[in-house]
């Protein structure tokens, strides 16, 4: 079956909205630093300025230059830290190269880092601890498994990719001794051997490694949950626009074997966006529970 996450995400849009509509006081606010001119960073702004807009959370967008120092960058997050009307903060990836994405992540506080980077939400998120923010991808796929009824105790899940964003988070996620995780988990990287043998014996089977239709039908366990977390863009003369986005998942061939499978666009990524505006309203709703 057809893991629609647009609708899914839609429908927590929705919750977010009713909740954020009865709200004392201030509404929540979310503030994003974009640096650059980087075509894909627009357009992943836009659509969490308008996801903001539509649940009624304010934001903040603040545009700094190609040529942005990290100093300047610092300096904007410092202001906003100490702003009682922003609850999240966001630096938009990629960084110009100038810039140390660690040292930015650092400065964010961590009560503002909705998109839960910050070393100490990682720790947090080890520990179990449920007072911090997860990363909004890693955090979209267990709402997706948790809302669509798909169950991890016990289940065999393995993760192609190890990324800070996705991958790790991800895994650490499953692993933990909550009803939605519990799951048996194996990372597969690049340096990873007998790839196919192993992805084979998934119930679950996560792609987030950013190789086009990387997994074949051939690497799929009869029945197996398949999210595909993978955004590519390939040339594709036979498309209108001359391109195609497509997963890390080959969909057509292998969506008859499975149980459930996502697809791309509409799975995962609508779910990202929906999970940073939970962490926003979450943010907000701490900073009442500190200030009573």
């Amino acid at each position: 079956m057809l893991i629609d996450g647009k609708a899914t995400a839609q429908e927590i849009l929705n919750e977010i909205k009713a909740k954020v509509a009865v709200l004392p006081g201030r509404k929540p606010c979310l503030a994003v630093i974009l640096a650059g001119e980087n075509p894909s960073s627009h357009i992943y702004i836009n659509r969490k300025i308008q996801a903001c807009a539509e649940v009624g959370i304010l934001s903040r967008r603040i545009h700094l230059p190609s040529t942005a120092t990290e100093e300047e960058i610092l300096q904007q997050i410092a202001k906003l830290n100490a702003d009682p009307t922003i609850d999240g903060i966001l630096v938009q990836l990629p960084l110009p190269g100038n810039i140390n994405p660690n040292k930015i992540s650092l400065a964010i506080r961590p009560e503002k880092d909705v998109d839960g980077f910050h070393p100490i939400n990682v720790g947090k998120m080890l520990l179990g601890q449920t007072d911090g923010f997860l990363p909004c991808t890693p955090l979209g796929i267990m709402t997706l498994f948790e809302r669509k009824g798909i169950e991890m105790t016990g289940k065999q899940v393995v993760v192609l990719g190890r990324s800070n964003i996705v991958g790790k988070p991800l895994a650490a996620m499953l692993m933990q001794s909550t009803p939605r995780s519990n799951a048996t988990v194996t990372v597969i990287h690049s340096l990873s051997r007998n790839v196919k043998e192993i992805c084979r014996q998934a119930d679950v089977l996560i792609a987030a490694l950013g190789k086009p239709r990387f997994v074949t039908a051939d690497m799929v366990k009869e029945q197996a949950v398949v999210i595909d977390v993978g955004i590519n863009r390939i040339d594709n003369p036979s498309k209108p626009k001359g391109y195609e986005i497509v997963g890390d998942v080959d969909f057509e061939n292998v969506q008859s074997k499975c149980s459930w499978i996502t697809p791309v666009p509409n799975g995962v990524g609508p779910m990202t966006i929906a999970c940073l505006m939970g962490n926003t309203l979450k943010s907000y709703l701490l900073s009442l529970d500190k200030a009573a």
